[in-house]
């Protein structure tokens, strides 16, 4: 039994959409418009514990389309999951919260936007596959770099 309690333990807990918007700003005269849009789309990653043992890990797409600096519409959608995340060593934390727990979320929030975007009018943008592996490690060599120049090295 008590084995079992330092089993590692990696569980979902609940996926949910917490937080969505549309905005349309030119509507309807951007939508005479028989140029194509250019489409921009940022993506995030967000984690933090939400109790002993459970994280939140949030992943956010913000879908801009633009025609002639003009904006067609903005879309920016959060998805969330809660993960029951126990007994794992404590270097495995971060890359199993950057990059194991957004693949998890991402097809959820793919498939909003995809939603939202398609109940607003217009064809359904589909966001690609991301390889959050490269991301996360992206990211973390970014960290470094900004972490090196504020060493100061000393001699006696």
């Amino acid at each position: 039994m008590a084995d079992q309690q330092q089993d590692p333990v990696f569980q979902i807990q609940r996926m949910y959409l917490k937080e969505a918007s549309l905005e349309q700003p030119n509507s309807p005269g951007i939508l005479l418009e028989q140029e194509q849009p250019a489409v921009d789309i940022q993506l995030g990653v967000e984690a933090s514990q939400a109790a002993d043992g459970l994280f939140e890990v949030c992943v956010t797409a913000t879908v801009t389309t633009k025609v002639k600096e003009k904006t067609v519409f903005l879309v920016e959608v959060k998805q969330a999951g809660i993960f029951e995340i126990r007994n794992l060593p404590q270097d495995q934390m971060n890359p199993i919260m950057g990059i194991a727990c957004p693949q998890i979320v991402y097809p959820y929030l793919r498939s909003n936007v995809a939603d939202i975007i398609t109940r607003a009018g217009f064809p359904p943008v589909h966001l690609a596959e991301i390889n959050f592996q490269a991301m996360y490690e992206q990211q973390q060599a970014e960290l470094q770099k900004q972490a090196e120049p504020s060493r100061i090295i000393t001699t006696a």
